[in-house]
């Protein structure tokens, strides 16, 4: 069946490469808006799929922590930064996971457009708290291991890394 052209271009939308790979020309899809609504849906899809593995890797190393033979000796500032830890990786995940329940919900009711919004959404949310989950666990480990000050020097790094990289670098490239 052949496509229209859209009439509602999504201005986020890249065009794709050259086919051939060479030169530094670009060619728009030709999609509709229903179209571009699945192969966005999927594409995030997938990419939730991946970081949500990252997710529940990060929330299995936390719970086995608390049953180890020297959790009992973290200082209560340690045990804070746990239990802080643990509940943004709750929140990372349980966030993440959103979009799969929002699809389901509004499956087959002409919302796809919706949920990809939402759904985009979503994604940032959650790796922000996972990017918060993933800086608690370097506190907490490089505070056991090289005590506060060293520890808070890391952990600002990694803080500002997951920003740089996770925030900033995709806000700049969106940038004309």
């Amino acid at each position: 069946m052949p496509t229209r052209p859209d009439p509602d271009p999504d201005p986020d939308a890249e065009p794709d490469p050259e086919p051939s790979g060479r030169g530094s020309g670009t060619v728009e899809r030709h999609e509709t808006p229903d179209e571009r609504a699945d192969r966005n849906l999927i594409e995030l899809l997938q990419e939730l799929r991946v970081v949500q593995t990252g997710v529940q890797i990060v929330f299995a190393f936390l719970l086995g922590l608390a049953f180890t033979s020297r959790f009992p000796q973290l200082s209560d500032f340690q045990t804070d930064v746990y239990i802080a830890t643990l509940l943004l990786t709750v929140v990372a995940s349980a966030v993440l996971a959103t979009p799969v329940a929002v699809h389901r919900g509004l499956f087959h009711r002409g919302a796809k457009r919706r949920i990809v919004a939402l759904s985009s959404r979503l994604a940032m949310a959650g790796l922000f708290f996972l990017a918060l989950a993933l800086s608690g666990a370097v506190l907490l480990v490089t505070d056991v291991v090289l005590g506060h000050g060293p520890a808070a020097a890391v952990t600002s790094v990694t803080v500002l890394m997951f920003g740089g990289l996770w925030f900033v670098l995709p806000w700049t490239l969106r940038r004309p």
